[in-house]
């Protein structure tokens, strides 16, 4: 049975994986505005250590 049905059986979890991989990325997404307000943050705090040597 599994040899007449493996195209199916490997197109069904290629199918499953690229949906768990797209739902997993977009929960995971951070917000544009979250992320350039810690970018922003980093280069200040950067700039202080550096001015501080």
């Amino acid at each position: 049975m599994l040899k007449k049905y493996w195209k199916k059986i490997g197109m069904l979890i290629l199918i499953i994986a690229c949906v768990f991989n797209v739902m997993s990325k977009l929960v995971n997404k951070l917000s544009l505005n979250k992320e350039i307000l810690e970018s922003a943050q980093y280069i200040f705090s950067q700039e202080n250590q550096n001015q501080k040597k």
